[in-house]
């Protein structure tokens, strides 16, 4: 692939006139936006929360973001990828040592406290990854395994090091969505299948020891359940970068009846009271008892478990019209990494679709209790700030691809 420099790449009047926009995806994501709203809002409304109005702002700047992004041609990232990299691993760093109003919660430090707008580093290390996938995958010769070694080394690296800072925050749901995405870019990349099959022993061998830690983590708990209940476990000796409330989610998943005193699996067992009560057609939207009357905590209502809120308000039919509007941008994106010119257009469309399909089948199977816990949330529709603008900026990468895919020079 030529690279040309990044003003080159800026030309954006000149190709907006000969270009044609997707309009499949962005009306999607309005609907999906729509839908945010509404239930943000009936999530709060008994607390007479107004942070559907701040998720009102947060839209208009994210359709602003993602139109500036839809104008650029995408090869420009190419571009600076490496040095968009670089900087995100700026915050990721600071954040570590920051201690302020965001970071109460099980001694966490995931927000950079901006006054105004409270700053989550991990999403536009997503972003960067992604870029910094693309860029290497582009650059190196991807054949054999052998041939390979070299560029899955410095992959290794590039997603390994914002990984390792993330789990440091700690925040595993932001950490866990991104080997999926890479090895989707990895597999368009037609890289040789023994690669997969020794990464599918690798993982197996992961839940291997997620699944011996777990059940050491149980052990410890009902050994102790006594002193538990006015102190919190704390267990060493463990191979895996989690902590115990992580832990709390994965036993209270396998084994629902070892953690109850602390409320762990309070959540799950109310979201799925949500979904089930909601019926074909729901309670009406703002008539939902769970949300409304607190069953379903309102910290987490209007964000991570906003699936449920939909559920029980819009029942089957309302919860089939969210899977179809995200079956529209999941396809689409398929649809558009197919159609793109060139092999970094492919990469990026296809990588922004399997993140934003993962936050999906994750959050939903969290809601109705397939999964455990992980708190990842449901794109255009949860609450945050950092959340949406990351989300919108990577689907006008998405239409970036689509938009300039003829302009082939």
């Amino acid at each position: 692939m030529n690279l040309a420099s990044p003003t080159e790449y800026l030309n954006v009047f000149k190709t907006t006139t000969r270009t044609k926009w997707d309009v499949v995806t962005p009306l999607a994501l309005v609907g999906l936006g729509l839908f945010g709203l509404a239930f943000i809002y009936s999530a709060q409304m008994a607390a007479h929360g107004d942070d559907w109005q701040k998720q009102l702002i947060y839209f208009g700047l994210g359709a602003a973001i993602y139109t500036a992004v839809s104008l650029v041609d995408y090869r420009f990232w190419l571009s600076v990828a490496h040095w968009l990299y670089a900087a995100s691993l700026i915050p990721l760093v600071v954040v570590l040592f920051l201690n302020n109003g965001q970071n109460i919660k099980w001694g966490a430090h995931r927000w950079i406290d901006l006054g105004f707008f409270s700053f989550q580093p991990s999403e536009t290390a997503k972003i960067a990854v992604l870029l910094m996938t693309a860029s290497l995958l582009v650059r190196s010769k991807i054949g054999t395994v052998s041939q390979s070694l070299g560029t899955l080394g410095k992959l290794a690296l590039a997603v390994g090091v914002p990984m390792i800072l993330i789990l440091k925050q700690p925040d595993l749901k932001s950490a866990i969505v991104l080997p999926p995405m890479v090895f989707s870019m990895l597999y368009v990349s037609r890289l040789s299948t023994r690669f997969f099959a020794g990464a599918l022993g690798a993982f197996a061998l992961l839940l291997g020891i997620v699944a011996w830690d777990t059940l050491h983590y149980k052990n410890y708990v009902e050994s102790h359940k006594e002193s538990w209940k006015h102190t919190e476990p704390n267990i060493s000796g463990s191979w895996l970068p989690l902590v115990d409330y992580q832990r709390n989610r994965i036993v209270g998943f396998v084994w629902p009846d070892t953690i109850d005193t602390k409320g762990v699996g309070w959540n799950r067992s109310q979201s799925i009271i949500s979904v089930g009560s909601g019926g074909l057609a729901g309670k009406g939207w703002t008539e939902g008892t769970q949300a409304q009357l607190g069953y379903l905590p309102r910290s987490v209502a209007h964000n991570d478990f906003i699936f449920s809120v939909i559920a029980e308000e819009k029942g089957f039919l309302g919860s089939l019209s969210v899977l179809g509007l995200f079956g529209l941008v999941l396809f689409n994106g398929i649809r558009i990494a197919g159609s793109a010119r060139d092999r970094f257009g492919t990469l990026l469309a296809i990588g922004v679709t399997v993140l934003f399909a993962v936050h999906v089948f994750v959050n939903i199977a969290m809601t109705i209790g397939l999964v455990p816990i992980t708190c990842i949330p449901l794109p255009f529709i949860s609450y945050g700030g950092s959340f949406v603008l990351s989300c919108c900026l990577l689907q006008g990468l998405v239409q970036s691809v689509w938009r300039f895919r003829r302009d082939f020079t």
